[in-house]
């Protein structure tokens, strides 16, 4: 019970800080999509850490043509990823969740990947209503900052889970076969 309550006082506390950024800058602005997207971050990262979903759709599974990565790599995944360590994301997750050689840590990195990859997509439609709101009311150049945000913040690391896990799966499967 305590933890609905927590979940419900971090989401409130999301919807005020996105309110008052709306009131304070307006919804064209780029600080407002600043603040949208990561409260929207800290809320849906709460709720999946508190709440651990499966997240066993087959959605996660990789599929055929995703297995080499070429396509990812076509959309820029590699150079995203060297802007992630260039600005210390990596070194930062790398820290907090250190990666060891064990089939139960990268089961769990696996299933982190698909956890992130879930928080990233409810936020981009949670983004994605945004922009449609703004472009509709104000037109769609006032929207440009909530549409450039919501890619740099959500589809590319999207695509990095979708680039990383059948990497992450084949070292399972390899290190599950010799057992």
């Amino acid at each position: 019970m305590i933890k609905y309550v927590r979940v419900g006082l971090v989401l409130l506390f999301v919807i005020c800080m996105v309110v008052a950024a709306a009131l304070w800058q307006g919804l064209p602005s780029f600080l407002f999509a600043w603040i949208l997207n990561f409260m929207l971050m800290t809320g849906v990262l709460y709720l999946t850490q508190t709440f651990q979903p499966p997240l066993t759709s087959t959605y996660y599974h990789s599929k055929r043509w995703e297995a080499d990565g070429k396509l990812y790599e076509w959309f820029g995944v590699l150079g995203f990823r060297k802007i992630l360590v260039w600005i210390g994301w990596e070194k930062l997750q790398k820290t907090a969740y250190p990666v060891k050689k064990s089939l139960t840590a990268l089961k769990h990195l696996e299933y982190s990947t698909r956890q992130s990859e879930f928080g990233h997509l409810i936020i981009f439609f949670i983004v994605s209503f945004f922009i449609l709101f703004v472009a509709l009311k104000e037109g769609i150049q006032h929207s440009l900052w909530l549409i450039f945000l919501n890619v740099i913040f959500h589809v590319y690391p999207i695509v990095v889970q979708r680039y990383n896990r059948p990497r992450l799966q084949k070292a399972i499967h390899r290190i599950q076969s010799l057992f």
